[in-house]
């Protein structure tokens, strides 16, 4: 994988680490090549976060995946069948790859499997500390969805 997609992997990390959400971090790492500028980016994708809306439903990052799917060939036309399929299959493609090398695309599930106490009854997000931080898988979460958009980009260069 060239250096350029390795960088944007390490920028979705980083952008997690300063406290950005699993979804903004894999979307604003690969935004630009989607003409989509970074607070754009960030906005969009600022809902998804803790599993959408903080309810553990379908983890950030994965959420993210789906946002790159729909830039990389959403379709623009209600009546495109052919373009909605498309942007399914990849969809598809990206997130059972996720779910091959995480176990899950759930939050909760993903949470868990770490030990982590995935309940939660209000919208407000976790304070980012150093005990958050090592506790929670979501950081590599983060890097395995940036990971597996990178993998994707690279295939189809080649």
């Amino acid at each position: 994988m060239e250096k350029e997609l390795e960088n944007r992997i390490q920028r979705a990390v980083e952008l997690f680490m300063q406290g950005y959400g699993c979804c903004q971090s894999v979307v604003c790492a690969f935004a630009d090549l989607y003409g989509l500028d970074e607070e754009m980016a960030f906005r969009i994708a600022a809902g998804f976060g803790g599993g959408v809306g903080r309810m553990r439903m379908m983890c950030g990052a994965v959420s993210g995946l789906v946002i790159l799917a729909g830039l990389e060939c959403g379709q623009t036309r209600g009546e495109d069948r052919e373009g909605k399929a498309a942007c399914y299959q990849l969809t598809r493609q990206l997130l059972d790859t996720f779910k091959q090398r995480n176990g899950s695309i759930i939050c909760a599930e993903l949470l868990q499997m770490q030990g982590v106490n995935a309940e939660t009854n209000t919208a407000q997000p976790d304070e980012r500390n150093a005990e958050y931080y090592r506790v929670r898988p979501c950081a590599r979460k983060v890097e395995s969805a940036a990971r597996v958009f990178a993998e994707y980009i690279d295939s189809r260069n080649t």
